[in-house]
């Protein structure tokens, strides 16, 4: 269970990074995505959940 409480605080420290550093970047990726047709987004965030499973598969064995 900690491992999932720290997993969650690393996804909203690097999500605030975009908005604390680059808040017209993230504002652009935010337009950008709300542009994009549902299926890539859709292939975009599986594509995200396997390489996140990836990292984690490789990082803790």
């Amino acid at each position: 269970m900690n491992d999932l409480i720290v997993a969650v605080g690393l996804v909203l420290v690097l999500e605030g990074l975009v908005w604390a550093l680059a808040p017209d970047q993230g504002r652009r990726m935010a337009a950008l995505a709300a542009g994009l047709p549902e299926r890539t987004l859709r292939r975009a965030g599986w594509t995200a959940i396997a390489a996140g499973a990836l990292v984690v598969w490789l990082v803790r064995g």
